[in-house]
């Protein structure tokens, strides 16, 4: 079994993806080193989503490859799904569980066997609700109460869907603080955005630049 360095390079190498009968997007490289960022911008359907699902092994691509430590993951998925945290658009919180306990169902999903729940929840600014039940909680802190799974049980990459969606300018500001503090400690970050984040010296990857044209070139791959 192939064992991924948490030091190494996330690379993807002329990816493709297809929804169905449609071929979002072809013809895509990317490197994300340590202390990196990749910020995916794009119009609604041009594949940001698309792209981060593939990156998290929840799509298949439709042609190209990706690698970790310099290894293609599909050697081992299971071990390389260890070192990511996907961060999609649903924030699945259970009504019932106050704020620490969902926080810490989640930890235990990932085996961490003594999570910082009170650093990941002050870091979010809900360190005060803790004992709060999330059926009391607003959009906004059902998301911060999301993002809080990123410091409560740490994995060297991020893969952020509309991270900052439902957040108010605090929210944002520290959303920008833990990214920043993640690519100190060397963690890589990607997210797709449609808003404004402070992410600097990110690499910037316009989805819109790879769709596909009206001749699929993978139609002779079908």
């Amino acid at each position: 079994m192939t064992q991924f360095s948490q030091t190494g390079d996330l690379v993807g190498e002329n990816l493709a993806c297809r929804r169905g009968e449609r071929l979002v997007f072809s013809g895509l490289d990317f490197r994300l080193g340590a202390g990196g960022a990749l910020v995916l911008t794009g119009a609604n359907g041009s594949g940001k989503s698309s792209l981060l699902r593939l990156v998290a092994t929840l799509l298949a691509p439709a042609a190209g490859r990706l690698l970790w430590n310099g290894a293609p993951v599909e050697r081992d998925p299971a071990t390389y799904r260890g070192v990511l945290h996907y961060l999609g658009h649903l924030d699945a919180t259970k009504p019932a569980l106050s704020v620490r306990e969902m926080l810490g169902f989640w930890a235990a999903m990932r085996d961490v066997t003594s999570p910082a729940l009170d650093q990941a929840l002050d870091t979010v600014g809900l360190g005060s609700r803790a004992d709060w039940p999330c059926r009391w909680l607003s959009a906004g802190q059902r998301r911060r109460l999301a993002l809080a799974r990123l410091i409560a049980a740490p994995a060297p990459v991020w893969l952020l869907d509309e991270p900052s969606a439902a957040l108010d300018r605090d929210g944002d500001a520290r959303l920008e603080a833990a990214i920043a503090a993640h690519r100190a400690a060397g963690g890589r970050v990607a997210v797709a955005t449609h808003q404004p984040l402070a992410i600097p010296d990110a690499a910037v990857i316009a989805l819109d630049d790879f769709a596909a044209a009206s001749g699929d070139p993978l139609a002779a791959w079908s």
